[in-house]
């Protein structure tokens, strides 16, 4: 009898261990608490280091197909100034691939499709597992309950089996900022695939895909759980006197389409990302704010890492301490990257502080950027034997 793997969250970080794990030979449900799968998000960057993750998994065409490589961009002021280029074609030379964008949806069902429709158990929540038995895994389920030898808990930022594991860790942590976006409705012309613009206390940025529509986010400095009752018109008033195509991305947009989520994270790290036979990955593990566009990609290199760990190691236990030792320094050192970068970016608000900024940006040489961005995306994944 082979290996079986329970999987809880159906997420990017859910779907991409899966597809590991059935790579090597495991027999994988993965469970996932929403009764319809229908793939709410917006659109998401990926750069070199998740791509690679994809290419050892085995999914690495498919999303490049689904995906428009970031060639042209940068970072600018309100008023259109160029604070920062982004050189895609300078990454692809250094990584084999620039940051490429997709929407969430075209990810996912990238990924679904690597995997039969059997493995996939939707509408059902795992709020505890059972690990009295040191050689099995149980998960109750309503009235019945699967057993595993793994058990992967990919349930993301607020993870009910992180708090089962680690009773006496807080959990997520507001960031201080909110974020709002969308995906425009139709085609918007743009001069740039991939944009950033920083004033005081937000942040406006675009990325365009394969279609010609763009996904668009607004990042502002908030008190936690304030909502507006009209966004897009809200939106409209915060970044009214801000530069093109600002306006035409937001009048781009449908009313019902804005999705608005405060920006949490694990500002307290986790002591290990394996307890026994349960790996925690992706959000569960790490949770991070968005400012390296680093999120999804560390929950890829997470399932390409727990895969290969497995291949390589007989004991589960081990092959999980050694998932550990592989992941938790690096994502927990990208997490504290990303919160330093909001606090040099979106977040800031003194307008000496903002001044200062901007022009160490404008004075730094282009090579500089692009070794800031390979810090981060320059990562090889482990050999999936």
């Amino acid at each position: 009898m082979g290996s079986s793997a329970v999987v809880v969250g159906g997420g990017i970080g859910g779907l991409a261990a899966a597809i590991g794990l059935r790579r090597i030979g495991w027999d994988v449900t993965v469970v996932e608490r929403a009764p319809v799968l229908d793939d709410a998000g917006a659109g998401i960057s990926l750069h070199a280091n998740g791509i690679r993750a994809l290419d050892a998994l085995g999914v690495g065409a498919a999303v490049r197909a689904a995906a428009r490589p970031q060639y042209v961009g940068g970072t600018r002021t309100p008023d259109g100034g160029r604070l920062a280029r982004m050189d895609g074609a300078a990454l692809e030379r250094e990584l084999g691939t620039p940051i490429v964008g997709i929407p969430r949806a075209a990810l996912h069902r990238a990924l679904r499709a690597a995997l039969p429709p059997e493995a996939l158990l939707i509408g059902a929540e795992v709020t505890s597992v059972d690990r009295s038995d040191p050689a099995r895994v149980r998960i109750p389920l309503g009235e019945t309950r699967l057993e595993a030898d793994l058990v992967v808990a990919a349930d993301g930022i607020n993870s009910r089996l992180r708090s089962q594991l680690f009773p006496g860790h807080p959990g997520p942590a507001y960031s201080g900022s909110t974020v709002l976006r969308a995906i425009t409705e139709h085609p918007v012309e743009l001069c740039t695939d991939f944009e950033l613009t920083w004033g005081p206390g937000a942040e406006f940025g675009h990325i365009a895909f394969t279609d010609g529509r763009a996904e668009w986010h607004a990042v502002l400095n908030s008190p936690a759980g304030v909502r507006f009752p009209d966004p897009l018109a809200e939106l409209r008033r915060r970044f009214a006197d801000w530069h093109d195509p600002i306006p035409a991305l937001l009048d781009a947009t449908r009313p019902e389409a804005v999705l608005h989520h405060d920006i949490n994270e694990l500002t307290t790290p986790l002591p290990t990302y394996a307890v026994g036979r349960i790996a925690l990955l992706g959000d569960a593990a790490h949770a991070m704010t968005p400012n390296l566009g680093q999120g999804a990609c560390q929950a890829l290199e997470d399932a390409a890492t727990l895969a290969a760990a497995l291949a390589a190691e007989p004991r589960v236990e081990a092959a999980l301490t050694r998932y550990d030792a592989e992941r938790r320094p690096r994502s927990q050192s990208v997490a504290r990257a990303a919160r330093q970068a909001g606090r040099i970016g979106q977040q800031l608000t003194h307008p000496l502080a903002i001044a200062l900024r901007n022009t160490a940006l404008r004075l730094a040489p282009s090579r500089a950027t692009v070794r800031t961005a390979l810090r981060h995306a320059d990562w090889t994944p482990p050999r999936l034997h």
